[in-house]
């Protein structure tokens, strides 16, 4: 702004073509000051002109100075408004934080009273069970009743059995969505009559055969879990599933299903149950035993140790040849629940430029996914020969 005041104060000062007379002229001095008159008389149209000039020049500056200074206010109004802005959106972005963490610790409060919500809710129908078996024991004498005396620690485990129902609601899946996931194996059991389905849990596949015509029963050492299934109707009965199947006449069963129960088995335990259920199972009857794939990292380290109740791992050749060992045949591994892919890590697209190190650093994430990001469970099928 400052050279076009100087240049406007210039104009301002020199459009006239005659001007103020010079104080104390010199001889000179006053003759040239009557040729500038003689000049301003021949050229007063010029003057004229250029004493429009200035005065439209000094408008339009005057004009322009004011909108210079009204946009000058309105954007010191601006950036005023500017600041109040963004110290309120740093404020709403705080309390949004705030609230971030409200909601958070109050949906960890929540999960957590559901939980205890729900063990409580097992324990109070354990305990309704457990009293009115009492109540309905035999009696002699005066009011004694005659039972025999508990194993060491069974009373304890009665009543503590509920909350491994509320540990399977809670992390093994709604009873809907182990519905689902076990709706796969009821073909192997089509035709078939007196499958056993140890470790029955909640009655899930008990349920599914029984849709499809299917007769079955079900055994878990789990009272809570028996008298959820037998809630449904459902015929299951608490008891050790070794026990059991040593009980059973020969070749009396249609088809033996234990998903999510190996796992749970020792070895010693493991093989003679295996034994137990050849003899037990018809000839060319299935026998399908799901449990947790230890080859997929994410499974172990997610899934398997996360159940205290878990005793050992088995990889699927183990498995199968522990079947094998026992009598079994025409086995097979049934992977199921492949890790999600887009979770998985991903390749890089080919470049020309790179495809050697594109070629070396794919077959390294495919590697790394088939360790880490495989399929989480899978079942080992066999028939009974």
């Amino acid at each position: 702004m400052a050279p076009q005041a100087s240049l406007i104060e210039t104009l301002n000062s020199a459009w006239t073509l005659v001007g103020p007379p010079p104080p104390l002229p010199t001889f000179r001095q006053r003759i040239a000051y009557r040729i500038r008159l003689l000049l301003g008389r021949l050229l007063s149209r010029q003057e004229i002109f250029n004493s429009v000039v200035v005065q439209y020049v000094n408008g339009i500056t005057s004009r322009h100075q004011a909108v210079v200074d009204a946009l000058a206010e309105t954007v010191e109004r601006c950036d005023h408004a500017i600041d109040v802005a963004l110290r309120e959106r740093e404020a709403v972005a705080a309390r949004e934080l705030r609230i971030e963490a409200a909601m958070a610790a109050m949906r960890l409060t929540h999960d957590e009273l559901r939980t205890s919500v729900g063990v409580l809710q097992q324990a109070t129908q354990s305990l309704k069970h457990e009293v009115a078996r009492m109540s309905t024991a035999p009696a002699t004498g005066e009011g004694v009743v005659a039972t025999a005396p508990p194993a060491p620690g069974a009373t304890a485990r009665a009543l503590d059995s509920h909350k491994y129902v509320g540990f399977e609601d809670q992390f093994r899946g709604t009873p809907d969505a182990i519905r689902a996931r076990l709706l796969e194996y009821v073909p192997l059991f089509d035709g078939a009559s007196d499958v056993l389905d140890v470790g029955c849990g909640r009655g899930e596949f008990l349920l599914l055969l029984r849709e499809h015509g299917i007769s079955a029963r079900g055994l878990d050492t789990n009272s809570a879990m028996v008298q959820v299934s037998r809630e449904k109707g459902l015929q299951a009965e608490e008891g050790d599933a070794l026990s059991y199947l040593r009980a059973q006449p020969e070749r009396s069963l249609g088809g033996l299903f234990a998903a999510q129960v190996v796992e749970h088995l020792d070895p010693a335990y493991l093989t003679a149950f295996l034994d137990a259920a050849f003899d037990a199972l018809r000839p060319g009857a299935p026998i399908v035993l799901e449990t947790i794939n230890p080859a997929c990292w994410f499974a172990f380290f997610e899934s398997y140790i996360r159940d205290i109740t878990h005793v050992r791992p088995l990889h699927p050749e183990t498995l199968t040849y522990l079947m094998v060992a026992s009598g079994f045949q025409r086995l097979n591994v049934r992977y199921r629940a492949p890790y999600p892919d887009h979770e998985k890590l991903q390749p890089i697209a080919p470049n020309t430029a790179l495809a050697d190190s594109v070629d070396t650093l794919n077959g390294n994430v495919e590697k790394i996914n088939r360790l880490l990001f495989t399929y989480l469970d899978y079942a080992a099928i066999g028939y009974r020969s």
